[in-house]
């Protein structure tokens, strides 16, 4: 996700070359890593189920530092953009906030509501803003149909259908195994569970059924529980596919005048879109224009000068909501509370 990020934000030639910043009012100045080759610009051990290998870059002109206390300690730093393991969320955003830096956190949030909680007061008591990168409305697809529900043209939202599975990685050590992530249920579903409380409100119950392993979900399919039991919100997202089928997502999105269709995923290690974004009204299917780049990263690009915005504005936006993250990590523990219990469970 570092390279994602750092792609998304930087100008970058194919000789590695960075000649400038894709972002309006901010630009990469630093780079903290534990790893020597990568501080030094070597970023080619870098791989994983989206976008390509991380290349070779020259660092020259980045400021580059091993030990994220003295790199918060420099006042030319504004914002910082943690894209780190998933456990160590919480302390090093916690670090930024406390040294007065604006913070960006890769999602999920974190692991356990409970540092959740510790980051958000933080972020209000240090009066600092506190973003976590939920990716997933930046892309074009997911973009349209938010904008298109909130915007009510096709009538209201009467049910919806969410996929996001992947095989186990093989490309990573600490991403094949999944209870250093939280389980599939936190690491990759937590995207849905963001997404579904963006545009329906956080669920006030969850019914799960699906995989537990070590008490950590690894496979899930759940039914959203809102006030209006017209309101059909399911989801089915995991980590057990079989080989060659490394990323596959997509949606059903059902309104009152209007049908979303979408289907994409990363087959046999080929993109592969089997339904591009589809728009079913008035007898007719569509493909819808979208707004947005076309490389690998433009969403992460998107993404990023959102956070650049609010730092410059201090107008906060719900799609980098620190509290909404929260929300929708709270939903993730529920849903392991109802597979265990077979049960529907309250959000806490």
């Amino acid at each position: 996700m570092g390279w994602a990020h750092f792609s998304g934000a930087t100008k970058i030639t194919e000789a590695g070359r960075i000649t400038g910043s894709k972002l309006k009012g901010g630009a990469v100045t630093t780079i903290c890593a534990r790893s020597p080759e990568k501080l030094i610009g070597d970023w080619t051990s870098i791989q994983g189920n989206f976008g390509p290998r991380g290349a070779k870059l020259d660092l020259t002109k980045i400021v580059a530092f091993d030990n994220y206390h003295e790199m918060f300690a420099s006042p030319d730093i504004d914002l910082v953009d943690i894209c780190l393991p998933n456990d160590q969320h919480e302390q090093v955003a916690i670090a930024a906030l406390n040294a007065g830096k604006h913070v960006l956190v890769e999602k999920p949030i974190a692991l356990d509501p409970k540092s959740a909680d510790r980051m958000v007061a933080v972020a209000r008591k240090t009066g600092r803003q506190l973003m976590v990168a939920q990716v997933l409305p930046f892309f074009p697809e997911f973009k349209f149909a938010a904008e298109t529900i909130a915007s009510g043209k096709y009538g209201k939202l009467l049910a919806a259908n969410f996929r996001r599975v992947i095989s186990t990685p093989k490309w990573s050590s600490d991403m094949s195994d999944f209870r250093k992530l939280g389980g599939w249920g936190i690491d990759l579903h937590i995207h849905d569970n963001h997404f579904i409380s963006l545009i329906c409100g956080v669920p006030q119950q969850v019914f799960s059924r699906g995989i537990l392993q070590d008490g950590l979900v690894n496979h899930v399919h759940t039914q959203y529980i809102y006030d209006n039991p017209a309101l059909a919100i399911t989801s089915v997202s995991g980590g057990i596919a079989a080989d060659g089928l490394a990323f596959s997502a997509g949606f059903e999105i059902y309104l009152e005048r209007a049908t979303l269709l979408y289907s994409a995923g990363t087959l046999q290690g080929q993109w592969t879109q089997d339904r591009p974004l589809t728009l079913v009204t008035g007898g007719k299917a569509t493909q819808p224009k979208l707004k947005g780049g076309t490389e690998w990263c433009s969403a992460f690009t998107s993404e990023l000068q959102s956070a650049v915005d609010v730092v410059k504005t201090g107008e906060t936006s719900r799609l980098l909501s620190d509290e909404l993250a929260r929300d929708a990590l709270k939903v993730c523990h529920a849903e392991a509370k109802s597979i265990a219990t077979n049960k529907p469970v309250k959000i806490g």
